[in-house]
């Protein structure tokens, strides 16, 4: 019985999903995600550009996500978007790059690395 709702709710919200028309990009890729943002009674759009780390769960899942990361005023953040979010208002590609990998997870502890290096090297 449970089974079935969850069912009927998740091909609804598959359905939602299908009719928001996502351009297609891949890790690596450098996007502007435009998201609506409440401040008090009133609603504004905000960018938030930066390079996809990873795509999880497809993007025709209810359940899939996308990672967002950016270096602003030197320190690293990342964002985590579900495809299926009301808050999303578009996305656009900025630039294609391409990668070898279907995580850039490394990517997070780079800069570390190379700070790493310096100091060792004296």
């Amino acid at each position: 019985m449970g089974i079935k709702i969850l069912d009927k709710i998740n091909a609804e919200q598959t359905a939602k999903l299908a009719e928001k028309k996502f351009p297609e990009f891949h890790t690596g890729d450098i996007v502007r995600v435009s998201i609506k943002i409440k401040e008090g009674d009133k609603f504004r759009i905000q960018d938030f550009e930066g390079k996809v780390l990873a795509i999880d769960n497809g993007r025709k899942n209810v359940s899939g996500t996308f990672t967002v990361t950016r270096e602003s005023y030197g320190v690293r953040v990342e964002k985590l978007f579900p495809f299926s979010s009301p808050w999303i208002q578009g996305i656009k590609v900025v630039k294609k790059t391409p990668s070898w990998r279907s995580k850039l997870y490394t990517e997070r502890t780079f800069c570390s690395h190379k700070a790493v290096r310096k100091l060792v090297k004296r």
